[in-house]
């Protein structure tokens, strides 16, 4: 197979434009009692959907040092 480029030479960019249709329609803001909802929940305290919770994130991370197990040197044969 033919290198469209050359390993030495400048990469070009190519702009090409997205036909329409492609992306969806943006997303009407939340209703509001969504929004009242949202406040209730994060004045109590609790995880909201689509935010980052602190709290999920530490009891799902990996126990501190340990690490993911090394592949065997010979390639498991």
């Amino acid at each position: 197979m033919t290198p469209t480029f050359t390993a030495t030479g400048r990469r070009r960019r190519v702009f090409v434009p997205v036909p329409a249709g492609v992306f969806p329609p943006p997303q009407p803001p939340d209703p509001p009692i969504y929004r009242e909802l949202m406040r209730a929940w994060a004045d109590r305290g609790r995880t909201l959907p689509g935010r980052h919770d602190p709290e999920w994130a530490a009891l799902a991370a990996p126990p501190a040092g340990l690490s993911a197990p090394r592949p065997p040197r010979d390639g498991g044969r």
